[in-house]
């Protein structure tokens, strides 16, 4: 492709909503442009990769034995009643839905199981025909409250999602085997460093799921990790071993103290500096939604930790959970936010604590009443210990549940999860079989998917330096970037059209810059800023067959003959295809 012939125009400035380098990149290198919050253009380079990510999908789920198919991005509200997703889709926010013209009711979807599922219960109707694997590429929809990163968090965004259909749970768990070595085999390809972590299922449901996590400093996702045992968990989901505070050295009565306007930990270790912040319990209020009805929770925890609240979320069974207003904090304890307590709730609040709590005695907790806290409270003498369950976000520095290895927090950026969803909308939906027995049985699902547009995205964070981006081989717009120093001169005309000819004939994509009226300096800033993986430069040596081969990263900078660097560069692409 001749670079004066493609619609190639870069931004001098990153955009002012630019907060990760892929987007900003991106942005200036014209393969994005953005339309409206979350919603973008791609442009024709960034085409070319999302066709080569998709290629490399397709590849994969096919050789796993995998269909492909296409299902209607606009989905009825009737089954998503069935399933009993829609009332927490709605609540969250986040799910694009309105009424057509006859006053139905209908949505964009952000996933696809119950279409699948309803698409398969009226196709299976024997076990001779399972499992079935069926997967397809399409555009994805969320209403995001905060869009932001670019293609990393949009409304509208390109996901590939695969759904498996087996007889039973130990049929069900080879499936999903076979989905985490087809991922495996997808970033490895794209050329991508991840790594698999435990995570949370979320509004999917199932028994368990794996996220596939981009390693990149700029991730939006924590990772807990442990080196030394291979453990590695999303944060939603990780669990940990922490160490309780050592007990007080005398036991003395409870009683009330003034706090006035300490209604943070900070503020009250400035009054009790001898206190350990181990042994200030705060207690956190909640609202929870469950559809027909709300409560108010109240969750302890240890004043050094923090509570996970999609942890809450899957222990209440709620449809959501929200964190209690002015109103609700004073109508639950009778006092001002900051001053909340186990002891003195109002009667229909439902009191829980984090497992951080187990241990810890002789502690300061708020006392329901403004601008007090209650001091040496003792569990089992002034206060029975809550229904006590993990709903704590794991720490850097915290021990591995089952020995004393130690936890780091890394970052990523989540491109897959996977999941295993048991019978959970088979039975709701009625997605049976007949079984060799000539019983009618629910099918057992699994759920896979795959960000596309993420892939991309992350690749960049992975890969870019303070000139621009650096496309892995495998995903990148072109392999070779042809740059012509001079336009117009006969010997590099020549050359640089021989070099061109050659390598597209052998399969290998070149971008071929022979603009006339830039100056080679632009020319080479434009070729750091779009990051194509190989380049070959025909200048003032093309009369003697010269040319100078390198990479894009800077390595492996030399002058060549022409006929090498054209071996090398097909080379190279055959070994980035295998």
């Amino acid at each position: 492709m001749r670079l004066s012939e493609l619609l190639f125009v870069t931004l001098r400035e990153e955009p002012a909503d630019a907060e990760v380098r892929s987007h900003a990149l991106m942005a200036r290198a014209g393969f994005i442009q953005k339309l409206a919050a979350g919603i973008y253009v791609y442009g024709p380079m960034m085409w070319r990769v999302l066709r080569r990510i998709e290629g490399i999908v397709r590849d994969e789920h096919d050789r796993a034995g995998c269909q492909e198919m296409l299902m209607p991005a606009m989905q009825p509200k009737e089954l998503w009643v069935e399933s009993g997703r829609w009332d927490r889709y709605v609540s969250e926010g986040i799910l694009f839905h309105f009424k057509e013209r006859k006053g139905s009711e209908v949505c964009l979807g952000p996933t696809h199981e119950e279409v699948v599922t309803n698409y398969v219960r009226s196709m299976v109707q024997s076990h001779k025909q399972l499992p079935v694997i069926l997967y397809q590429i399409q555009t994805k929809f969320r209403d995001e409250i905060r869009p932001r990163f670019g293609l990393m968090r949009g409304r509208e965004f390109i996901m590939k999602d695969a759904y498996s259909f087996d007889v039973s749970a130990d049929a069900m768990a080879e499936s999903y085997a076979k989905m985490r070595e087809v991922y495996r085999n997808i970033f490895t390809r794209c050329g991508l460093r991840f790594t698999p972590v435990e995570a949370d299922s979320g509004a999917i449901g199932g028994s368990g799921s794996e996220e596939f996590m981009v390693d990149a400093d700029t991730g939006e996702d924590a990772i807990a990790v442990c080196r030394a045992t291979g453990y590695a968990a999303n944060l939603e989901k990780a669990v940990s071993r922490i160490t309780p505070p050592a007990q007080p050295e005398n036991e003395l009565a409870m009683h009330l103290e003034d706090t006035p306007g300490a209604k943070t930990c900070d503020a009250l270790v400035e009054l009790f500096p001898e206190l350990p912040l181990q042994r200030l319990l705060k207690t956190v209020l909640y609202k929870a939604s469950y559809g027909d009805r709300e409560e108010t929770v109240a969750v302890m925890c240890r004043g050094d930790r923090e509570i996970n609240e999609t942890k809450l979320l899957n222990h209440l069974g709620a449809v959501g959970i929200e964190m209690a207003d002015e109103n609700l904090v004073r109508s639950a304890t009778g006092a001002e936010v900051g001053f909340a307590g186990p002891i003195g709730l109002a009667d229909d609040v439902r009191l829980l604590a984090d497992q951080s709590v187990v241990g810890v005695q002789g502690f300061l907790c708020g006392g329901n009443q403004t601008d007090t806290h209650y001091l040496d409270v003792y569990f089992g003498r002034d206060l029975e210990q809550p229904e006590t369950v993990d709903f704590g976000t794991v720490q850097a520095g915290d021990l591995m549940v089952d020995s004393d290895d130690v936890i780091e927090i890394t970052r990523g950026i989540e491109v897959g999860h996977i999941f295993q969803l048991g019978t959970k909308y088979s039975e709701a939906m009625g997605a049976n079989f007949n079984t060799e027995a000539q019983t009618l049985e629910p099918m057992w699902m699994g759920c896979y998917g795959i960000g596309v547009s993420r892939v991309a995205a992350s690749a960049i964070e992975q890969n870019h330096d303070e000139n621009g981006m650096i496309w892995p081989l495998p995903i990148a717009p072109y392999a070779v970037h042809l740059v012509q120093m001079k336009a117009g001169n006969e010997a590099q005309d020549a050359l640089a059209q021989e070099i061109h000819d050659k390598l597209e004939e052998s399969g290998v994509d070149v971008l071929w810059d022979e603009r006339k009226k830039v100056s080679p300096g632009a020319k080479f800033k434009d070729a750091d800023l779009i990051g194509v993986p190989i380049r070959i430069v025909v200048g003032r040596d093309a009369g003697d067959r010269k040319v100078e081969w390198g990479l894009r990263d800077g390595e492996g900078r030399e002058v060549r003959d022409a006929d090498e660097a054209i071996v090398a560069a097909i080379q190279m692409v055959q070994e980035s295809r295998r």
